[in-house]
């Protein structure tokens, strides 16, 4: 048994949680979500919380307790605050826009680079290097910023990229200049 998996998902006023035929559809303030549940799993829902249970305790279910807990924790996140990722570049004539549907970046190719935003997510830039990507389903906002970075991921020598705010990049020193051996 998942430990994760026992604790319950407590739900907040405001957010109904309903399952049918093996699908829970969570909505909140901010949104709808839904996900497919496997054979074997079952979701207790009292007023105030919801309970993932799995059938038998075999090491196939055990590992769908804890994962089923925290995608429900998820959806019941997403619907009522929300998720961001924030992203900063660094780098000479680095910048970003965003254009309608489309997030226009400059990142030193001789060319710029046009990612689409899908459906249900709002890409925000200020400063022109500060991109702050959000919405309600937290596997979208997380693959989406990891398509932005990337692009151009941080190299550790100059420490130029993409990079997550607060993200710790390990810089190396160069080539070192020729000693005096001759």
């Amino acid at each position: 048994m998942s430990r994760k998996g026992k604790v319950p998902v407590v739900i907040p006023k405001g957010v109904q949680v309903h399952v049918k035929d093996n699908k829970v559809v969570v909505k909140g303030p901010k949104g709808t979500l839904d996900q497919q549940i496997a054979h074997g799993v079952n979701l207790v829902i009292s007023e105030e919380s919801a309970l993932v249970e799995v059938a038998d305790t075999s090491r196939e279910m055990s590992k769908f307790h804890g994962l089923y807990r925290a995608l429900l924790q998820n959806m019941v996140t997403g619907t009522t605050t929300g998720f961001e990722i924030k992203l900063e570049m660094i780098g000479v004539g680095y910048r970003a826009a965003v254009q309608g549907a489309i997030l226009d970046l400059q990142l030193g190719y001789s060319h710029p680079t046009q990612l689409h935003i899908p459906a249900g997510l709002h890409v925000k830039v200020e400063k022109n290097t500060a991109i702050s990507v959000t919405g309600i389903d937290k596997q979208a906002v997380g693959q989406f910023a990891a398509q932005i970075r990337a692009l151009r991921k941080p190299e550790p020598y100059q420490g130029k990229g993409i990079r997550y705010v607060n993200e710790f990049v390990r810089r190396k020193a160069g080539k070192a200049a020729k000693s005096a051996k001759k």
